[in-house]
């Protein structure tokens, strides 16, 4: 193993205090044009906190009304905050004043549902043509257009449409199946290496599975509880295990960054998170913790939060493969460089699923828990419940109507969380026929029931 960079751990720990009082500093300052607002929103929409950067995006808005950057960061804050009326109305603006503003029309596809008579079919696929190095416009324009043709009904063009869109992408993620097999190998040690008995702080719960599962829904959920505050996607535990593991240099989903935590003080590193969220759960008793790659994480989480709770969002096999695939990630690095390529998405899912599996076995069941989304679904108030009951909090009430007190949301499922549970996502993966050969074959030689 190597040794711990402490700084390099400290500061993971401060940065997002770090970050905040940045932000606040700035905010704190006599404004000096439409660009400086736009710096103050940018520094707390890096925090997630788009609720505090709405009054810098208007006030720029406001300053210089014919920028389209201006309006579509107005506009995508309204979106994450549920505003969708608001929404529409500067994302319009933003792309009548910039055509190609590709970011603005997806989210002008994502907000409402299209039609044959009501769509932007012409005006997106006129953004495809010319050079796209890095293929983030082509990934928008494909998503786009996938969720069109959805909308319509018309699964296989919308499937079309996604291999098109992240057709150049694809080749800039490197996509390795060893890296993946050694970084899903290496979790399962990380339940009895470390030193220490861990941090006894109840407070953090953390939901993980695949990508589009239903952990956005599972924290909405228990974000609705008064006694939880949601933190979203933190990425805290995964920077701290890289830096904990002595591994600074290396990326952050590197296997060995897993292998090597297995030697590090492990009170030190929950002390450590519990720190370095302080600024995003405040005072509130109980805070959520929702990544998808917890799963890989729940190991390092039992020893070094030993009393937190740990949840696993899991769907329908091939559900979960497409609903992965037609997630659009545009973050480098490549955090899901699967994601590109059916086949290598449902390879993915092979190794999510036999780890869950191996989690489900080995942890506490007060500790560690399953929810299926098809259950859920099926039974709100029941997995509620059941679900509060595992986290050690009241029932109340206010849970079973999480749409309605939804906070901020910064992720793939920001307008699907503000309506009351919905059916329609069942059996999601039926509808695009022949499209899913490629899924099926991969679950079936792994040899994972598709019902």
């Amino acid at each position: 193993m190597g040794a711990i960079n402490q700084a390099e751990l400290d500061r993971v720990v401060g940065r997002l205090g770090a970050l905040t009082a940045a932000a606040d500093e700035l905010a704190r300052l006599p404004p000096m044009g439409p660009q400086f607002l736009m710096r103050v929103a940018q520094a707390y929409t890096l925090l997630g906190a788009h609720d505090r950067a709405l009054p810098f995006l208007k006030r720029a808005v406001d300053a210089a009304p014919f920028d389209a950057s201006s309006q579509y960061g107005l506009g995508a804050a309204y979106l994450f905050m549920g505003q969708f009326d608001d929404a529409r109305r500067h994302l319009r603006e933003a792309v009548r004043l910039q055509p190609r503003h590709f970011m603005a029309w997806y989210s002008l596809v994502d907000i409402d549902r299209q039609t044959p008579e009501a769509n932007y079919i012409p005006q997106i696929e006129a953004l495809l043509p010319g050079p796209d190095e890095l293929g983030n416009r082509t990934l928008h324009v494909g998503h786009a257009l996938a969720k069109t043709y959805e909308d319509f009904g018309d699964y296989e063009t919308a499937f079309d449409w996604l291999v098109k869109g992240k057709a150049v992408r694809r080749t800039r993620a490197t996509y390795s199946d060893a890296n993946e097999d050694a970084l899903f190998a290496a979790a399962p040690a990380t339940l009895t290496g470390g030193k220490g008995a861990g941090f006894p702080d109840e407070s953090p719960i953390f939901i993980g599975g695949m990508p589009r599962s239903g952990t956005t829904l599972v924290e909405s959920i228990l974000a609705a509880h008064p006694s939880v505050r949601a933190c979203g996607e933190t990425g805290i535990m995964p920077a701290l295990v890289k830096h904990a593991s002595g591994g600074s240099a290396r990326h952050i989903l590197d296997p060995d960054n897993l292998r090597e935590i297995t030697g590090a003080d492990m009170t030190m590193l929950g002390r450590a998170y519990i720190e370095a969220t302080q600024p995003l759960a405040g005072d509130a008793p109980r805070f959520t913790d929702k990544t998808p790659l917890n799963i890989l994480y729940a190991g390092i989480i039992r020893r070094c939060l030993p009393n937190a709770r740990i949840i696993c969002v899991r769907r329908n096999p091939l559900d979960s493969v497409i609903s992965f695939y037609r997630t659009m990630f545009v973050g480098t690095p490549h955090v899901y460089p699967s994601v590109y390529d059916l086949e290598t998405a449902a390879r993915h899912y092979v190794r999510f699923h036999r780890l869950a599996d191996h989690w489900r076995e080995v942890m506490p069941a007060d500790r560690y828990r399953e929810i299926r989304y098809e259950t859920l679904v099926g039974d709100q108030e029941g997995e509620t419940r059941g679900l509060l009951d595992f986290a050690g909090l009241p029932f109340d009430a206010a849970t079973l109507n999480f749409h309605e007190a939804a906070g901020v949301v910064s992720t793939a499922s920001a307008v699907q969380v503000r309506k009351p549970i919905y059916t329609s996502a069942l059996g999601r993966s039926k509808r695009y026929g022949d499209r899913l050969a490629p899924a099926i074959k991969v679950l079936e030689a792994a040899g994972i029931a598709l019902d």
